[in-house]
């Protein structure tokens, strides 16, 4: 039995190590418009700083948790903390857009190794009596961080210190590694052997298809790369589906999805995660490259949205136990999906001076959508599933979270860049430009709203290249919105339909 300084070092140790995840994933949207803008980097470079991290994350998730059943939960958790914060060091100090692509991959295998040893760690280590308080205190100080993010990331690019949210990883490290200190090591011997091959597939899968869609709008998707890309990416998913049909210890029992809730609820998670995720990658740029907010005011529009979910998450518990998850399903998609095409009504504002009427109401509207279905999304996961598999079933439903958010950015990017480009060309036909300046403005074209007018051009030919600019941009994120909006509308659908009144 852990001793009450054990019990200390080890939240403390955990909570931290988790933090720089959680940080790290929110803060980097908000400081996206300053690190394309130091780096110049064009659009699907910047879909890649975010995907290459989540990509080997949520493909490895599985993994790093078994690798720590067997051969040392601490063992495996510092390994990860280490990783991590060495990749986070290599991402703070890049130059290009390659260097931090390179960098963020390897943040992510540190990741998968890191993060699921958080919650493992506590749940071997802690008795049965003092784990639900221990594990509250971890959500509650992972929910605090999550939330935190955006503002933390907003501030230090509004200071022009956008590297700093990789920095600051190290000092949360250190103190990490400094109590684990006092962690005992935990491991479980009838642990599975792993399954190394299965997580190979997988993440080959995952980044096939991840390279086909971010690069489509570069090549067009009749390109004999993009197509093979794709091709390769669908044939290894179906390789993977059955070869862990077969193998004795797979990372993703399939078992588990003979259950109709159990499907029900990983497709809705799937259809969630993906809308959020999409669209959060478009909505800070929307902000404050075309909108104008500064990056600090940024940071903090999303403050309500989190805050709502951290304080509505508890009572939509209660509210699944008593009615079924299926009720708080239904109206919090149905939220979710109105909020998401409130976001697309919006298009060119007057900045922080219009929030209130323009994104404001959708903010609140999403809030209270997700801040109902999380908590009961989970608890439907948990329940359709027999008590011995509950580790399985959370793993498999966080990594399908995960890999919607890799998917729906890669996918809902590849459209908004063409989308992007289209728009943009439509709009600057009559320019009549000469040919170097119009291939120097076809490069801009490629940073998105980003891109800037040729030295080359006249006063007005200018205002109209910043006007397309904002324009086609707008396009993009109200197109990027309608299709959260419908992904979550397809949750309402499949809630109803499969969910039964009291899972």
């Amino acid at each position: 039995m852990l001793s009450k300084p054990q019990q200390k070092a080890t939240l403390i140790s955990t909570i931290l190590a988790s933090s720089m995840a959680f940080i790290d994933s929110t803060a980097l949207n908000v400081a996206l418009p300053a690190l394309q803008s130091d780096l110049d980097i064009k659009g699907s470079s910047l879909l890649w700083v975010i995907n290459s991290y989540a990509l080997f994350l949520s493909a490895l998730l599985l993994t790093g948790g078994s690798m720590g059943d067997r051969l040392g939960r601490k063992r495996i958790f510092i390994l990860g903390i280490a990783l991590f914060s060495v990749a986070s060091i290599l991402c703070g100090l890049s130059s290009s857009s390659d260097i931090l692509i390179v960098s963020r991959c390897i943040q992510g295998i540190g990741g998968a190794l890191m993060v699921p040893g958080s919650l493992s760690i506590i749940s071997a280590l802690f008795p049965k009596e003092k784990r639900g308080r221990a594990i509250g205190t971890w959500s509650m100080f992972s929910a605090m961080t999550t939330v935190s993010g955006p503002a933390l990331g907003g501030w230090l690019a509004g200071i022009g210190l956008w590297r700093l949210v990789f920095f600051i990883n190290i000092p949360l490290a250190i103190i990490a590694l400094f109590f684990l200190r006092k962690v005992p090591e935990s491991k479980d011997p009838n642990a599975n052997k792993g399954d190394a091959k299965g997580a190979f597939v997988a993440t080959l899968s995952l980044a096939c298809l991840t390279y086909g869609f971010i690069e489509a709008p570069n090549f067009g998707f009749n390109a004999p790369r993009i197509y093979a890309s794709l091709a390769a990416g669908l044939v290894l998913l179906l390789l993977f589906i059955i070869y862990e049909m077969k193998t004795n210890s797979p990372m993703m029992p399939l078992s588990l999805f003979k259950s109709k809730t159990f499907s029900s609820t990983n497709v809705i998670t799937l259809f969630i995660y993906a809308a959020l995720g999409g669209f959060l990658f478009f909505f800070p740029l929307n902000l404050i490259q075309v909108q104008g907010y500064p990056d600090e005011i940024a940071g903090l529009v999303m403050l309500p949205f989190g805050l709502l979910i951290a304080f509505l998450s508890r009572w939509s518990e209660h509210l699944a136990d008593k009615l079924g998850a299926r009720t708080p399903l239904i109206i919090g998609s149905m939220l979710t999906a109105i909020g998401f095409f409130l976001f697309s009504l919006p298009g060119q504002t007057a900045g922080p001076s219009d929030f209130w009427n323009t994104f404001f109401p959708a903010i609140i509207t999403i809030g209270i959508g997700m801040g109902l279905t999380v908590t009961p999304l989970t608890t439907a996961v948990m329940n359709s599933v027999p008590h011995g598999k509950t580790g399985s079933a959370s793993g498999i439903n966080n990594t399908i979270a995960r890999t919607a958010g890799v998917l729906a950015i890669a996918i809902m990017g590849a459209f908004g860049v063409i989308t992007f480009k289209n728009s943009f060309i439509e709009n600057t036909k009559n320019l009549h430009l000469q040919e170097a300046v119009q291939k120097e403005l076809d490069e801009e074209i490629l940073k998105l709203a980003e891109a800037q007018p040729p030295t080359n051009t006249t006063k007005e030919q200018k205002q109209i290249i910043n006007t397309a600019v904002k324009t086609s941009f707008i396009e993009t994120f109200r197109q990027s919105a309608l299709i959260a909006s419908i992904l979550s509308g397809l949750s309402v659908f499949t809630t109803y339909i499969f969910i039964k009144k009291k899972s």
